[in-house]
């Protein structure tokens, strides 16, 4: 373990000035060459051999000194824009406000990004809810440390040397499992709200633990997250349920008081910042960990299911005392949710009809008698309403029999394929008529 900074070093730490470089070697890390991405480690050496400063930085250092696997490497680098496409002429350039190179090789895409640079007084812009909006600028390795979130996701690994460079502490933090932001947090949540999230996600997938001054202001904050894209969020919940630690990320979402401020459509525990916790959306976010942890494939469709079925289900439940039968109530039930809830996670039209038809299903189950039966089984949302029957039968006993019903329907049948497996390998598009040509005109004649 590295020694500890003295008082005066760890004041300019939090505080977001520090400009002293701790450097440690790969005897210290002990980070192998082939735990890393070697189409990663060729781009940084290409760039070091053009003259420039390259590194690879961020969430896959942090991984790889946690002994995790890193989904993807990402690169940064004092060359600008211009100069990384001079080095590989076949990147693609992308980005408006902060321009980055896409570096494919190999089949591998590989993110590269200049350093970014500190702001002068009176440069940023601030809007009217005191969220503060500011123009990427470039700049020094030493100031593309300060402009990141975390101190664990501040680390610059050289892979060609071996050293990592560390301007703010993240290698003892991440030694201590401790979470916290660079630079003064306020500033920081207000730069970017959704960092809000990022520390509670951080928590639930790293085993960090977040320091007093990451996570005091967070429930205060946390009114931040209605002015943020609710097309953003929606890929925040997946991030946090969808990859094997949603149980974490909702105690964390509890603890830190964002479960409201996330899901409008939910019912307030009382508590600020709470929800009620509803033992089918506790057994749903289990049910999915599991399945992530056996490899098998989760969507966001049977997630938001899950999590709003509790508000469509009360609202389902008055409809049918006042006789709407309830495949109608539950259709009916689902607009003014998602309509609530759009208002923070704007869940895509291809995963919200899909969220509705299981909850439409749990009528057509009901159902038991003739044919009806078996073309409810070739339904295409069958197997996801069948496990969505499981999880209610689990806190409602009355429901144990048609479930058990359904469990033993589909022993010996033969589900059809799905759609996308059923149309791979064939040609898509309408048939050609007689006579016309293979982009579809008329077959030319013979001069």
């Amino acid at each position: 373990m590295i020694a500890k900074a003295n008082e005066d070093l760890r004041t300019k730490i939090l505080e977001g000035t520090i400009t002293k470089l701790i450097t440690i070697p790969a005897s210290q890390h002990r980070i192998a060459v082939d735990q890393l991405c070697p189409v990663a480690t060729e781009v940084v050496s290409a760039l070091q051999q053009a003259g420039y400063m390259a590194f690879i930085v961020g969430g896959s250092v942090r991984d790889l000194l946690l002994g995790k696997k890193p989904k993807d490497f990402d690169v940064a680098t004092d060359a600008t824009p211009e100069q990384v496409k001079h080095v590989f002429p076949r990147c693609r350039l992308i980005g408006r406000r902060f321009r980055l190179a896409h570096v494919r090789q190999k089949g591998v895409l590989i993110e590269v990004a200049t350093f970014r640079g500190s702001h002068d007084a009176g440069k940023g812009g601030e809007l009217q809810d005191g969220r503060i909006i500011r123009d990427n600028v470039w700049g020094s390795l030493e100031e593309d440390a300060m402009r990141r979130d975390f101190t664990i996701n501040a680390l610059f690994l050289d892979p060609v040397g071996g050293d990592i460079s560390d301007f703010t502490g993240g290698y003892e933090d991440l030694l201590e499992r401790r979470l916290r932001l660079v630079g003064d947090p306020e500033t920081r949540y207000r730069e970017d709200p959704v960092r809000l999230l990022r520390a509670a996600r951080f928590v639930a997938k790293l085993g960090v633990e977040a320091d007093e001054r990451t996570s005091a202001l967070i429930p205060e904050l946390a009114f931040l997250l209605a002015d943020v894209p609710p097309a953003r969020l929606f890929e925040e919940v997946c991030k946090l349920f969808l990859t094997g630690h949603a149980m974490r990320s909702f105690e964390a979402l509890q603890r830190f008081g964002l479960s409201t401020a996330m899901f409008p459509a939910l019912k307030p525990s009382g508590e600020s910042g709470k929800i009620v916790a509803d033992p089918l959306l506790m057994q749903a976010l289990r049910n999915t960990d599991d399945r992530v942890s056996r490899e098998l494939p989760v969507t966001p469709s049977f997630l938001f299911a899950s999590l709003l079925w509790q508000p469509v289900w009360e609202i389902a439940q008055q409809d049918m005392e006042n006789g709407i039968t309830m495949h109608d109530s539950l259709l009916l039930a689902s607009e003014p949710v998602f309509s609530k809830q759009s208002t923070r996670t704007a869940v895509p039209r291809r995963f919200s009809s899909v969220s509705r038809e299981i909850w439409v299903m749990q009528a057509r189950l009901q159902k038991t008698r003739g044919k009806r039966a078996l073309r409810i089984l070739a339904d295409r949302t069958f197997r996801a309403a069948y496990d969505f029957l499981l999880l209610r039968a689990g806190q409602d006993t009355e429901l144990e029999p048609l479930a058990e019903f359904w469990t033993k329907a589909q022993v010996g049948y033969k589900f059809p394929a799905r759609k996308t497996e059923a149309r791979r390998g064939k040609p898509s598009g309408r048939r050609r008529r007689k006579g016309e040509g293979r982009r579809g005109g008329r077959g030319r004649k013979k001069a």
